[in-house]
């Protein structure tokens, strides 16, 4: 127990630096598509940043693919830093080239060598799958939902502090540098901060001891054919791809739907809205303990939160107002369960030295399907622009729901299975 809790001492800051610098990152890219795309046409502006999000977003999809491969592979081998440091170093260049766009006014385009930067180094598909790896490899399958829970806690946490900060910092300026050039010069430092952190601090000896004991066990059978129900793992799989679609496309396009009338945020509304979401990691930490004491089963946790988001999401389609607009994020209260739930149910039903390439093909798995999926939500907005801007929440509402079918599934599975165990225990 006293190893486990080094672990999540040791990652837990990384995890809260990373996030911060996320959160500026976020909310300085939203403000400078906004200024760079401003038409006095309103349509034609969120055609233009819909546009340039659509091709940003699929660019950052599709360049992690092999490099996360690649690099979840050296991880499983027993170097754990690998596929966190990388990352890393390109969260760090990519964002710099963001504040040199601010300071140096270039145009809007060079933007797009952000997620080819990015995703060369592994993009967040690898970064976020070392993290669970290490969090899978620290803890017992009984405890693993609250743990795996317990690091987005911290991941959500941060991304409230700095989304609340950044849309204050995005409009600091001085008079020798340009509006957000603060906010992103902030956002590098902690990125490098975070480097040297992950490089040179991180301990990962004691990761390295557990997983190597986690295999001998392993090998000598105490994991059974049950545990590796390959079913299990295509219904999980189905499951998450299908929620994430959901969460995804209508978050992408929710991104745009503030900015234009009625709504018309600006840096500060945006970034107390980012704040939101991120406070969404809280309520979902303290969902899944109350669950959890309760003796809710994971699958179970997994469809109340799918639930929590299906109701908000579609509520956000017929917002006019900021109220209207918090008072639809505050119902989805529960939507992060499902994403660390699924996680600690695949989690169990692998082996934990195939943790790492375990999540990085569901992360894949999530970008591959977004790459279709991506262009779809946007031209479905662009097309009920005029008439209906809010379909596009609707239509995640639906994937929400189809996404309840192979998580109950799984949940039959596992009570049906649980069943025959208690039977041949008696």
């Amino acid at each position: 127990m006293a190893v486990m809790m080094s672990c999540r001492k040791y990652i837990a800051p990384l995890v809260f630096c990373a996030q911060v610098a996320s959160s500026f990152f976020d909310t300085a890219l939203q403000m400078i598509v906004k200024e760079r795309c401003a038409n006095h046409d309103r349509d034609v502006e969120q055609k233009a940043i819909t546009n340039f999000n659509m091709t940003f977003n699929m660019v950052l999809k599709f360049m992690p693919i092999v490099p996360a491969i690649l690099l979840a592979k050296v991880g499983d081998r027993g170097y754990r830093k690998v596929p966190i440091v990388v990352p890393l170093v390109g969260y760090f260049l990519s964002r710099g080239l963001l504040l040199l766009d601010i300071v140096l006014d270039w145009p809007l385009q060079v933007l797009y060598a952000v997620p080819v930067i990015h995703g060369l180094c592994g993009g967040f598909a690898s970064y976020w799958a070392g993290v669970m790896a290490l969090v899978s490899v620290c803890s017992g399958e009984d405890e693993r939902s609250v743990r795996i829970m317990r690091t987005e806690l911290v991941y959500g946490i941060a991304g409230f502090i700095g989304s609340l900060a950044s849309g204050h910092l995005f409009d600091l300026y001085a008079v020798e540098l340009q509006q957000g050039a603060i906010l992103s010069s902030l956002c590098v430092l902690l990125y490098f901060l975070c480097l040297l952190y992950a490089a040179f601090f991180l301990r990962v000896d004691l990761f390295s001891v557990l997983g190597e004991r986690q295999e001998r066990r392993e090998s000598v059978g105490i994991i059974n054919h049950e545990a590796r129900d390959k079913i299990n793992i295509a219904l999980l799989f189905v499951s998450g791809i299908l929620y994430d679609i959901a969460v995804a496309g209508g978050m992408e396009m929710l991104g745009a739907y503030v900015l234009k009338d009625p709504l018309s945020w600006g840096a500060t509304e945006v970034g107390y809205g980012n704040a939101l979401g991120s406070l969404l990691f809280i309520t979902s930490f303290l969902g899944v303990k109350m669950f959890t004491r309760c003796s809710v089963r994971d699958e179970s946790m997994v469809m109340i939160g799918m639930v929590s988001f299906a109701a908000g999401i579609y509520f956000m389609a017929f917002v006019t107002t900021t109220p209207m607009y918090f008072l639809a994020r505050s119902i989805t209260l529960f939507a992060l369960i499902p994403m660390p739930t699924i996680r600690s149910l695949l989690s169990k039903q692998v082996r934990g030295t195939s943790y790492g390439i375990t999540f990085v093909m569901l992360q894949l798995s999530f970008k591959i399907a977004s790459l279709v999926t991506t262009p779809i939500y946007t031209k479905i907005y662009q097309v009920t622009l005029d008439t209906f801007p809010g379909f596009v929440f609707i239509l995640s509402s639906i994937f929400t729901v189809l996404s309840m079918i192979p998580i109950s599934i799984v949940g039959c599975r596992s009570a049906r299975h649980d069943g025959y165990e208690r039977i041949q225990g008696n």
